[in-house]
C-alpha cells in the first residue's frame, strides 16, 4: 500500500514539473522588440528547439550607397520601397545618389518591412527611417525620385503619391526642376608634336602588347545594359571594328553623361596599352586623360 502511494506521488510530482517546463517554453520573452529577431518553436523528436530567424528589420548600419534607391546594409543589397531614381547615363543618376548618401551614408537607420522580403535580384525591400523621418518618402517629395510600387508592397502608398504630386507641382529636384545645363568635359585637342607617335586604329592589332596612341573615328558605341561596360568601336561597325576602347562599369563615372552619345562619331586618340581580346585590339581606359579629342 505504501508502494503504491509513493508511486502516485512520483507521478503527480512529474506532471506538475512537465506542465512548469511548458509554461517556460510559452512564457519565455523573445528578442524581436530589440535585436530584429524572431523566434520560432520547431518539434525534433519530441523536444522543443527554438531557432532564430533574422528578419533583417530594426536598427541597421548604411556602409555603401550603389545609387539613388539601391544601399549597402551590413553586407546585404537593399532596395528602397515605393520609389524609384534614374539609372546611370540618366540625369538624374548623380543627384539621387549623392542625396542619399548625404542622408544616410554611415548612418545608424531603421528598416521596416512591407509585405514582400525580397525581389527577384534578392534585394531586401524595405523603407529606411532615419530620426523619425520616412527616407524613401523625403527623396519622393524633394524631388530626387519618382514613385513607384510593387504590387504587394502599398504600406505608404497614399503618402509617396502626395509627395509626388507636391515635388512636381512646385518643380522641385532634379526629377521636376529646371533642366540643369549639361556638364562640361575637357577635351585634350591633339599636338602636332605627336603625330609621330600616333598609329591608326587599323593597324593597332600590329602592337599587340605595347603603350601606344591609337587614332581613329568612333563609328559604332555600345553601353551594356547587363554589365554597364562602355565599347567604342573604331573605323568599322562591330563584330568587324578595327580597334576597341573599353571602359568598364568602376570607372564609367569618370566620364561624361551618356558616353555611347557623347563620343559617337568623333575622331579620337586613345593612349594606353594595347591587348587583345577575341582576336581583336583593344585599350582598356581608366581615366579621361586616355582620351584626345580631334579639333
Amino acid at each position: 500500500m505504501e508502494n503504491k502511494s509513493f508511486l502516485i506521488i512520483i507521478l503527480i510530482a512529474m506532471v506538475i514539473i512537465n506542465i512548469s517546463l511548458t509554461g517556460f517554453y510559452i512564457l519565455k520573452p523573445t528578442e524581436s522588440s530589440i535585436t530584429g529577431e524572431v523566434t520560432k518553436v520547431d518539434s525534433f523528436e519530441g523536444e522543443k528547439v527554438i531557432t532564430k530567424v533574422d528578419s533583417f528589420e530594426g536598427n541597421k548600419f548604411v556602409t555603401k550607397v550603389i545609387d539613388g534607391d539601391t544601399v549597402i546594409i551590413d553586407g546585404e543589397s537593399v532596395r528602397l520601397l515605393g520609389m524609384d531614381t534614374d539609372e546611370r547615363g540618366y540625369p538624374c543618376f548623380h543627384e539621387a545618389k549623392e542625396k542619399i548618401e548625404e542622408l544616410i551614408l554611415n548612418k545608424n537607420v531603421i528598416l521596416e518591412k512591407d509585405t514582400e522580403d525580397k525581389d527577384q535580384y534578392d534585394r531586401y525591400l524595405r523603407y529606411i527611417f532615419l530620426n523619425g523621418k520616412n527616407i524613401n518618402l523625403q527623396m519622393v517629395e524633394e524631388g530626387f525620385a519618382i514613385s513607384r510600387f510593387y504590387p504587394q508592397n502599398i504600406k505608404y502608398k497614399e503618402e509617396i503619391i502626395t509627395a509626388e504630386k507636391y515635388a512636381r507641382e512646385n518643380k522641385l529636384g532634379c526629377k521636376w526642376g529646371a533642366t540643369p545645363e549639361p556638364k562640361s568635359y575637357p577635351e585634350i585637342k591633339w599636338e602636332e608634336s605627336s603625330e609621330s607617335k600616333v598609329i591608326g586604329a587599323c593597324n593597332a592589332g600590329n602592337y599587340i602588347g605595347q603603350e601606344k596612341t591609337v587614332e581613329g573615328k568612333v563609328v559604332d558605341t555600345f553601353l551594356s545594359t547587363k554589365s554597364n561596360t562602355l565599347f567604342l568601336n573604331f573605323e568599322k561597325p562591330y563584330p568587324n571594328s578595327c580597334f576597341t576602347a573599353v571602359v568598364f562599369s568602376s570607372n564609367l563615372y569618370k566620364f561624361p553623361e551618356n558616353p555611347e552619345k557623347y563620343y559617337d562619331g568623333k575622331a579620337l586618340r586613345i593612349k594606353g596599352k594595347i591587348e587583345e581580346y577575341e582576336g581583336q585590339a583593344e585599350i582598356i581606359l581608366e581615366d579621361l586623360s586616355q582620351i584626345e579629342t580631334g579639333n
